[in-house]
């Protein structure tokens, strides 16, 4: 069994590695990477992505980062395309292809059947003077000098230099294309990161009750309201307009304050000027302001006037965090 030192200094080695991997990168991207993007940029089609191995992993990633940022694109296995799947391909698609090598077979018999189709091709590929390389249109290279693991015998360094490479496109294309937080929000419609996006407040607080009293109503009545609603406040309102909250903190300060409870009044213990948000502001926003103010509710306002209470329960079962 390794001790703890030598598994520190292994895994260190590795990660340099790798980090060698993707500074190596810096003088690919030049006048050739520019081309790709613009490209890319101009394309009527879909962008295919394909390799074989390791390479089709990462190729089916790029894809995915590239749909979610804007631009349309889709993976092609190397060696399905070659079994029946070229017909993924279109008139007007670019074509990408992954490949340490640049020499696999399932390459070789691609790349001839794709240029006969007519359609560019981009080669992201470690080999330079290989097949795929003389072949390409265009060609980005992720040459490596070493794998991070001994031997070079799994791709490693190779293969985070292509994700790498695959990123600098999506980001490239994504700022030229304008594409804005709302636009990811679109795509990204169920995660947790797309509710922080498009979530709005008023989507959330009209599943609760609406725990209301005015400024002169008893404490019994501040009680039986709080207990009815089951959100653990009430909004203090006159003619609609907030003036205060009332919370389960506010009661039990009260119970200190005013041992004589009977002549109590909704005003004499509620919390003026209470933080609130708007019915069109962004969840994300409303929880925000709960832990910047260490709150667990906000009232929600409506074109200034009070229209019901988010509460933080709500924002987690969104599981907007």
């Amino acid at each position: 069994m390794l001790s703890f030192e030598e598994i520190h200094d292994i895994a260190t080695q590795v990660i340099e590695n790798e980090a060698a991997a993707i500074k190596g990168l810096l003088p690919s991207i030049d006048g050739t990477f520019e081309k790709v993007v613009r490209l890319m940029l101009e394309s009527k089609g879909t962008i295919v992505f394909s390799g074989i191995g390791k390479s089709a992993i990462i190729a089916q990633k790029i894809a995915a980062t590239m749909n979610s940022t804007g631009t349309s694109a889709v993976f092609m296995h190397a060696a399905d395309a070659i079994h029946g799947d070229l017909g993924v391909i279109r008139e007007n698609d670019l074509v990408v292809i992954l490949s340490k090598s640049g020499e696999t077979p399932e390459i070789k018999v691609l790349v001839p059947l794709i240029k006969l189709r007519g359609n560019t091709i981009i080669a992201i590929v470690g080999n330079r003077n290989s097949m795929l390389a003389r072949q390409a249109d265009y060609v980005l290279g992720v040459a490596v000098d070493a794998e991070g693991i001994p031997g070079n015998l799994a791709p490693t360094s190779s293969t985070t230099a292509q994700l790498v490479m695959g990123d600098a496109l999506a980001v490239s294309l994504m700022r030229c294309r304008g594409f804005s937080a709302d636009d990811f929000a679109k795509f990204h419609p169920g995660g947790a990161l797309g509710k922080q996006l498009y979530l709005r407040v008023r989507d959330l607080y009209i599943n609760n009750e609406k725990p209301e009293v005015g400024p002169e109503d008893s404490l019994a009545q501040v009680i039986i309201e709080m207990t009815k609603k089951r959100l653990g406040a009430a909004v203090v309102t006159d003619n609609g307009h907030i003036v205060g909250i009332i919370t389960d903190g506010d009661l039990r300060r009260m119970l200190l304050k005013h041992p004589d409870i009977e002549h109590v009044r909704a005003c004499d213990i509620m919390t003026p000027e209470p933080k609130t948000i708007d019915a069109d502001d962004l969840v994300a926003d409303a929880l925000h302001k709960m832990r910047h103010n260490s709150i667990t509710q906000l009232p929600v306002l409506n074109e200034g006037r009070y229209v019901g209470v988010i509460h933080l329960h709500d924002i987690l079962k969104e599981g907007v965090l």
